[in-house]
């Protein structure tokens, strides 16, 4: 893509495996956050050096040796800095949610990514590896078993106001259309990730229980990926090693390389989207999901909610939008066989290992 993959980045967005272990010096965005902090202590336990980016103070971090600098992915000035004599780049923060506003989605998970790419290759960064979502190719419809081949569908995207996938997808682009021989890029695509620690996904679905507010949308019987937080923190160190190893001399011809794809990541065994939820419920002997609303009353209703915080200007998230209720009543579960077969990806914790590991953190927070 020749000698500077930064300048072709705008032009981009529409308007078996075993890894050399390489120690090495390591920036990971979002260090002090859920995924980015597996990530982090993923790092450590083998020894390799590790400087986390991000907006708050994690004495924790620095106590576990972790050099911390609190910057913005805004401010080019910090993603120098940040950048700074480190190899590797793993870029997991980001603006997440379903509110309607698309600015901050924009300012961050877009145009911030797009700023860390150019201060990555200025600074002599070797390997990017971006955290994605499965949502860049999310169209409202079922998708199952679908491969890294599935399209982009940014006009459904801007219709239904899925500005956190739109921005994911244009940053994936970015990442992707970066890659060449002196700096090698991936993405990789975890779906649903949980596990203890989730300051996301868990206790939203908790507090909604507890309040008497959650809802069923469709029949319930729906299939969603799944991916316990220490197999989407693994998988991004595997891809790392792999980009690594894409590099050393005498291995290209000998193994494929991750350079410029995407992959899914996730367990491998599909769930029942309202089933596991009643499961985790029953984590916290909370009862069951009883009440239900149809798909199509949902997104209806999400309609409204997307109208009405759009004319008053209101912060925050919507109840419901028509993105979260094709979500929720939709299957989606992909192929992971390329992230198997392409960098020895395998999910180590298994699903209900995974459930008795969250279950034990919930039950003593």
């Amino acid at each position: 893509m020749g000698d500077d993959p930064i300048g072709q980045i705008s032009a981009a967005v529409p308007s078996p495996l075993t890894p050399v272990p390489f120690f090495m010096h390591a920036l990971v965005t979002g260090g002090g956050g859920f995924l980015g902090r597996y990530i982090v202590e993923a790092l450590r336990a083998r020894g390799d050096r590790v400087r986390s980016f991000g907006r708050g103070a994690y004495p924790e971090l620095e106590a576990a040796g972790v050099e911390v600098v609190r910057g913005d992915l805004r401010d080019s000035a910090s993603l120098l800095a940040a950048c700074r004599d480190v190899e590797c780049v793993f870029h997991a923060a980001a603006v997440p949610g379903i509110a309607v506003n698309r600015d901050m989605f924009d300012a961050v998970n877009r145009v911030g990514t797009e700023m860390l790419l150019a201060a990555a290759w200025r600074s002599g960064v070797q390997r990017f590896v971006y955290t994605s979502s499965p949502s860049v190719v999310f169209a409202g419809e079922d998708q199952c078993g679908v491969d890294e081949s599935a399209p982009y569908d940014f006009g459904w995207m801007e219709e239904h106001c899925a500005y956190y996938s739109f921005t994911k997808a244009a940053a994936e682009l970015a990442v992707l259309a970066a890659h060449c021989a002196a700096f090698r890029t991936c993405a990789l695509r975890p779906h649903l990730i949980w596990g203890p620690r989730d300051t996301h996904l868990i206790p939203r679905l908790l507090s909604r229980a507890r309040a008497g507010r959650l809802r069923r949308v469709g029949d319930g019987a729906n299939l969603v990926d799944i991916t316990y937080v220490e197999n989407a923190a693994a998988a991004h160190v595997q891809a790392a090693d792999a980009l690594a190893n894409d590099a050393a001399e005498g291995t290209t011809a000998k193994a494929p390389s991750p350079g410029g794809k995407a992959y899914f990541i996730s367990q491998g065994e599909p769930v029942k989207c309202w089933q596991w939820i009643d499961e985790i419920l029953a984590l916290v002997d909370l009862p069951p999901v009883t009440k239900s609303i149809s798909a199509t009353a949902a997104k209806r209703f999400g309609a409204v909610c997307e109208s009405v915080y759009r004319l008053l200007r209101l912060h925050g998230e919507p109840p419901m939008t028509r993105f979260l209720a094709a979500q929720l009543s939709t299957s989606h579960w992909f192929d992971i066989s390329a992230a198997k077969r392409e960098f020895g990806y395998e999910p180590r914790v298994s699903t209900a290992e995974g459930m008795q590991r969250l279950g034990a953190w919930l039950q003593a927070n």
